[in-house]
């Protein structure tokens, strides 16, 4: 048996899965999220604020305690559409890094695409939902949609997120 910790950091939210890992089987420990909003701004001033820093970096010490306390063996820490772009990302990476002792990385939007896919179909059961399969992950910066049936066939990737859109046209 293995536990494992997998972070996602996306535009508005950080989420945390561990899990432990016993003859291919993954069987879920613990799974959290925080509203964090590293993206707030991100799209006006092309850098991450302070105070959106400190809110994920505090996400980051509360998830490290947990990972700690199950002991987990592995952890990787992907981050999406508001880090791929930002001028002040060693700053994000660095203050992960001291946390976490993981090095996050920052994953195209290709590559969020087809782990969205994976995490979308990886857990139906046979005939559950037939193929094939459109998912579409709207997250705060970007938006994927993945065409496959078992794998993924065609993806697209484009940077319409909620944050972005409600700092663009909702004021």
């Amino acid at each position: 048996m293995t536990r494992v910790a997998a972070i996602d950091c996306g535009t508005n939210s950080i989420r945390l899965l561990v899990a432990e890992i016993s003859e291919g089987a993954l069987a879920e420990i613990d799974r959290q999220m925080v509203i964090v909003r590293l993206g707030e701004g991100v799209d006006r001033t092309g850098e991450f604020s302070p105070t959106a820093l400190e809110r994920t970096f505090a996400a980051c010490d509360t998830y490290a305690e947990v990972i700690t306390a199950a002991d987990v063996q592995a952890v990787r820490f992907v981050a999406t559409s508001a880090s791929r772009a930002v001028s002040n990302r060693a700053e994000f990476i660095r203050g992960v890094r001291s946390r976490l002792g993981v090095e996050p990385e920052v994953i195209t939007g290709a590559e969020e695409a087809l782990l969205s896919f994976s995490g979308a179909v990886g857990g139906l059961a046979a005939g559950m939902a037939p193929a094939p399969r459109l998912v579409v992950d709207i997250g705060g910066g970007s938006t994927e949609c993945v065409l496959g049936d078992e794998e993924p066939n065609a993806s697209w990737s484009a940077d319409i997120g909620c944050v972005r859109m409600t700092e663009r046209h909702l004021h």
